[in-house]
């Protein structure tokens, strides 16, 4: 019987494998609100789709740090969905809101993201309390 809700069948491998993946941005500097925010999570599932792992919740807290829960093939390692993540998420933010310029000041050498990054392996046990944990990112801040 094939467990469909919580396993995803390849063509030779079935797995789970689900990450919590937590960053900042440079210098905590609180940017990640309005338009800012909103490019941000469209960007995010427009790269895990290109590159073909999946973005299960999104959510930025206090404006400087984002928080998701990624489920991956086991071909993709997590260090590329993080580098492909900040990489291309900063570059075009910084082409798509001008306004980043004001606090991003450097016309050269610009960075948005803090270079360090947390990754937790989420067994299935654990996807449903940081599924909540993530959701949640906003409420606790009013």
């Amino acid at each position: 019987m094939k467990d469909t809700n919580r396993l995803t069948y390849g063509r030779t491998s079935v797995y789970n494998l689900n990450y919590h993946i937590i960053w900042g941005t440079k210098y905590r500097n609180k940017v990640l609100k309005g338009n800012i925010e909103t490019e941000f999570k469209s960007l995010v599932l427009e790269i895990a789709d290109q590159y073909g792992f999946e973005v299960v919740h999104m959510e930025i807290g206090k404006d400087d740090h984002v928080h998701l829960l990624v489920t991956a093939p086991p071909k993709i390692s997590v260090t590329n969905i993080v580098r492909w993540l900040k990489g291309i998420s900063a570059y075009q933010l910084f082409r798509r809101c001008p306004e980043l310029k004001t606090s991003y000041w450097k016309a050269k050498g610009r960075h948005l993201w803090s270079p360090s990054y947390y990754v937790e392996s989420i067994g299935a046990v654990n996807e449903q309390a940081i599924a909540k944990y993530i959701d949640n990112q906003r409420k606790k801040e009013e």
